[in-house]
């Protein structure tokens, strides 16, 4: 289906986005504001695959959109636009439940890049084999085709990069993983972004899954190198 929703005030910019996402091969929908991102999403529920979304939009901006649409879906692609000034915004769009964040002014190449990676992330939920459909790790359970995770019989929410981040991690636990493996495993090899985008995502993981985070059970660090899964 490949279709993407752009949300972008700026019709310049959202004009150079539909441009070179519909060379790329997707179907696009596009809206200048969240209001109508939102309604927009709500009339094709179920439609879109990715929603690429402005921070800085007049009404409601980009980080209250983000968190509407991933309170609806745990699925959904969400990738955010920032100035390259916004370090802080980064962060909080990363916490607040997008997968990815793209950096103005971008080229073309690197635009199609990170969304055929989200795209590829979220394909992968109808990909796995019925033999390989569950995994166990002391109290989780990870259900490999409906991408949920139960942590004592009671649904974690994750999203699909914390649920593919807790997939590698079960997979290899007990293993230090530096954060460049982890980086080429969930967002690939050509990935454009900041490797901090690791990190991130592994303290909104802790957030969910571990009691104490600040005193993390699961997920240890192994400091100047990376992470290491331990569920004993």
């Amino acid at each position: 289906m490949k279709r993407i929703l752009v949300c972008e005030d700026e019709a310049t910019i959202r004009e150079f986005v539909v441009i070179n996402l519909k060379r790329a091969g997707y179907t696009v929908v596009d809206v200048d504001c969240g209001e109508e991102a939102l309604k927009v999403y709500d009339t094709e529920y179920g439609n879109f695959d990715i929603v690429l979304l402005d921070i800085m939009m007049p009404g409601m901006d980009g980080f209250q959109t983000c968190k509407k649409l991933r309170e609806r879906s745990s699925t959904l692609g969400i990738i955010m636009l920032t100035a390259r000034t916004q370090e802080m915004d980064k962060i909080s769009g990363l916490m607040i439940g997008a997968d990815d964040y793209i950096t103005k002014p971008f080229s073309p190449s690197e635009l199609t890049a990170r969304v055929d990676a989200i795209y590829r992330r979220v394909c992968m939920s109808f990909a796995k084999d019925d033999r390989m459909a569950m995994i166990h790790s002391g109290p989780f359970t990870l259900n490999l085709r409906s991408r949920t995770v139960y942590k004592h019989d009671e649904l974690i929410d994750l999203t699909q990069v914390e649920f593919q981040i807790l997939e590698y991690f079960i997979n290899n636990r007990n293993t230090a993983l530096d954060r460049n493996s982890i980086l080429v495993h969930i967002w690939g090899e050509g990935y454009f972004g900041d490797i901090k985008i690791v990190d991130v995502n592994i303290r909104r993981l802790r957030l969910k899954i571990e009691e104490d985070p600040s005193n993390p059970k699961y997920i240890h660090t192994v400091w100047g190198y990376g992470y290491k899964w331990e569920d004993t």
